[in-house]
């Protein structure tokens, strides 16, 4: 799953740090307890960072030896950290999944109109799969609609799917939504969940379409083909469905950017059709071409694990905030340059191993929270936030008794940074903690600095926000504390294009030191938190604010 770097926090704390080495009072004016953000330490931070991406745990993918490897390795440095099981009398969560590998029988997919055809090659051009539990799926002559965008939303005044029957039909959508290309529609360049490829295979399905293919295009998907192409590519894993995927469309899949033009030039379509497409009273358009897709798939179901801990509250043990770390990559994949491992150290072995150590600065505390923290690694978040929609649909502790989810997710190696950046600002009152807390660290909050990505939508917070629990996910400043250019540029050069890569390992080009401070701040704000009485909710204007009401009872 995509989604931005986390944001880092300057030397300032280490200094306030020093000054404060001798007193008897661990907390300053402004209320940090140096005690507790000490406990949290780049050598032991790195130490699990470095083992959990390292080649021993084979990139971590679910139903793999790397699974279980992982999840021991979490359960024991949770033993060791005195935590208390989270389930019950265990440290595990079973999460029931399906694993579907879905092969074209044909590598070619052909595409055919009165003017021709047009061939795509299987990962080169196309990816494709089912999510139906069946062995086979045969679909001979299905015609293409394109569908704009593949949009219904009322509050928004927008319907692609008005008067169209697309059963037994393909659909072609775009990804991303109207408003990255007119302010004055949807949220602006504030990605919505309609944007997301998610929402359009789901859309597609109650539409009653045959199969989806979504347009790649790389600034609206926010990521490069080769995401596309790991991504979507060898086994997928779903939540296992009482009716075994019927309700999924047969096929879902996604064509190049340079395949869609072929295919709308086959069609005798101008281009312009893409910008029609992006206006107010778009009418879904029949390309007058058809094509047959034959897919074979073998599948299995087992379970993945969630691995949850517990630090029990002094007065409110009932009331909880969950910290949320995923600890799943991609495994063992394509070969490139010989290396076939997708190690995962920033996605996520970087946020598993925080969870660690603020762990270690709660049980450090000098006043222990009065809410309980359950610190949660969920499963499958590479497959569509599996983990964390199993557990917010099968909470272990009430969701009206949820507080808040803090979720840590890729962060940012570059350097320390003076701004921190909320993903999908403007939706919950945890902002307001946000706030507080940077500004005792000498931070300031800002929005995140690519709303048209989605990000909001694209991490394990999300579930907890549709179950109408406030998330937070915050990312990496863009004003670096830093002056030597050089070494910004050298640094940022090095770092970049590493997601969903082999290339995602330690090495001498990450800043651990801005990381540490970024860390605490994380425990600051739950820290905060777990000293009041008060429920955080989702701000006025956010959409799901009627959830939030309804969870609280109001």
């Amino acid at each position: 799953m995509m989604k931005p770097n986390l944001l880092l926090i300057p030397a300032l704390v280490s200094i306030l740090f020093s000054c404060q080495e001798g007193t008897q009072d661990s907390h300053n004016t402004d209320g940090l307890d140096s005690t507790a953000l000490s406990a949290i330490t780049e050598d032991a931070y790195k130490a699990h960072v470095v083992k959990l991406s390292s080649d021993e745990f084979l990139g971590r993918k679910p139903f793999t030896k790397g699974d279980t490897l992982t999840v021991q390795y979490i359960e024991q440095q949770f033993k060791d950290l005195g935590l208390q099981p989270g389930n019950g009398e265990s440290f595990f969560q079973e999460v029931p999944l399906v694993e579907i590998a879905s092969e074209p029988k044909n590598k070619v997919l052909t595409f055919k109109g009165e003017l021709g055809t047009v061939s795509a090659n299987h990962l080169d051009d196309y990816v494709i799969g089912s999510r139906r539990l069946q062995d086979d799926i045969d679909i001979s002559e299905s015609e293409l609609v394109f569908v704009g965008f593949g949009i219904v939303a009322p509050e928004f005044d927008w319907n692609d799917y008005e008067g169209l029957d697309v059963k037994g039909k393909t659909v072609v959508a775009l990804v991303s939504d109207p408003g990255r290309y007119d302010k004055s529609l949807f949220k602006a360049d504030t990605m919505t969940y309609y944007g997301r490829w998610k929402y359009k295979y789901e859309e597609a399905a109650r539409q009653g379409a045959t199969g989806i293919l979504l347009i790649h295009e790389t600034e609206a998907a926010s990521y490069g083909w080769n995401v596309v192409r790991s991504g979507w590519s060898g086994p997928q894993l779903e939540l296992v469905s009482e009716d075994d995927g019927a309700s999924f469309a047969e096929f879902e899949g996604w064509i190049s950017n340079e395949t869609s033009k072929k295919l709308f030039q086959l069609a005798g379509i101008s281009p312009n059709i893409i910008e029609d497409a992006k206006k107010p009273g778009f009418k879904a358009v029949p390309l007058n071409v058809t094509t047959s897709v034959s897919i074979h798939n073998t599948f299995r179901k087992s379970t993945s694990n969630n691995v949850i801990a517990k630090l029990e509250g002094s007065k409110r043990q009932d009331e909880v905030i969950i910290y949320t770390a995923h600890w799943d990559h991609l495994g063992v994949g394509e070969p490139v340059d010989g290396d076939a491992i997708y190690n995962g150290a920033i996605d996520n072995a970087a946020g598993v191993a925080a969870l660690f150590e603020i762990a270690k600065a709660f049980q450090s505390a000098q006043v222990k929270p009065e809410r309980s923290i359950i610190f949660l690694a969920v499963t499958a978040e590479e497959e569509g936030l599996l983990g964390s929609a199993y557990y917010a649909q099968h909470p272990i502790y009430p969701l009206n008794k949820t507080v808040a989810n803090l979720n840590m997710d890729a962060f940012s190696a570059l350097g320390a940074t003076k701004d921190v950046s909320v993903v999908g600002i403007g939706q919950t009152e945890i902002e307001d903690y946000v706030e507080k807390s940077a500004a005792k660290f000498g931070r300031i909050m800002k929005g995140e600095s690519d709303p048209t990505s989605g990000g909001f939508y694209r991490s394990d917070h999300f579930n907890f926000v549709k179950a109408g629990v406030p998330g937070l996910f915050m990312g990496a400043g863009s004003e670096l504390l830093s002056t030597d250019t050089a070494d910004i540029e050298r640094r940022r050069e090095a770092l970049a294009g590493r997601y969903h890569t082999v290339a995602d390992e330690v090495d001498e080009n990450w800043d651990f030191g801005g990381i540490i401070e970024d860390i605490r701040l994380f425990f600051d704000i739950g820290y905060t938190m777990s000293m009041e009485s008060t429920f955080p909710n989702f701000k006025a204007k956010s959409e799901f604010k009627e959830l939030g009401d309804k969870r609280l009872g109001l």
